[in-house]
């Protein structure tokens, strides 16, 4: 049949996809910053694999797209970019207090719509470039120095040239993001000062 043919060919599609956008946020040095300094809860670095879930739900699946429909029924469209980084702000916010000022969150998010409409064409050179950049960083450390005015310099930096004294202010990369499909799940809900709990809004 046609269609089982096509079927793996669409979740692999799905899956370089879903890897794309939890590679572009592990390479998103704003959120590694805020995953050190614990500012997600203890739990920071569960909660980025939950917001790589969180992002890869906004868009429709390959596979769900591909499913027949009723001529009533209308196509679930994908987010346009600004969607995108409204929710990676907004998620920056609520679950890690983070307040991106540095517009970093523009290139993140045309990543991951590049990334998708690779994927969608059956292209995954660009994942599999994403994927060559994490692997480049393993064995580094994102090393944090303030600057004049209050601000945060972010670099990459070897573990050879580290100093001992300077492993409490370092996040070890590690190995790279596990795929989100089992990172879906919602941590528990956080309130803020005032009380309210935000829900995150999913498309399907």
């Amino acid at each position: 049949m046609a269609s089982s043919e096509a079927e793996p060919d669409l979740k692999s599609r799905q899956s370089h996809f879903e890897q794309g956008v939890a590679i572009s946020l592990h390479l998103w040095l704003s959120l590694t910053v805020a995953v050190q300094n614990n500012l997600g809860g203890p739990d920071s670095d569960d909660k980025r694999d939950w917001f790589a879930g969180a992002v890869v739900d906004m868009f429709p699946s390959f596979v769900d797209l591909a499913k027949p429909r009723k001529p009533s029924q209308k196509v679930p469209q994908d987010p346009d970019v600004e969607d995108v980084e409204a929710t990676l702000l907004q998620v920056m916010w609520d679950e890690f207090e983070t307040n991106v000022d540095d517009d970093s969150e523009v290139e993140v998010a045309e990543r991951i719509v590049k990334a998708r409409a690779e994927c969608a064409a059956g292209n995954f050179e660009f994942v599999e470039d994403l994927r060559r950049r994490w692997m480049a960083t393993k064995g580094k450390t994102v090393k944090v120095q303030e600057v004049d005015g209050g601000d945060q310099e972010t670099d990459w930096e070897s573990d050879d040239d580290e100093d001992e004294s300077d492993e409490d202010d370092d996040v070890e990369m590690g190995e790279a993001p596990a795929l989100v499909a089992v990172s879906k799940e919602r941590p528990p809900p956080e309130v803020d000062e005032d009380g309210f709990t935000k829900v995150m809004r999913k498309k399907r």
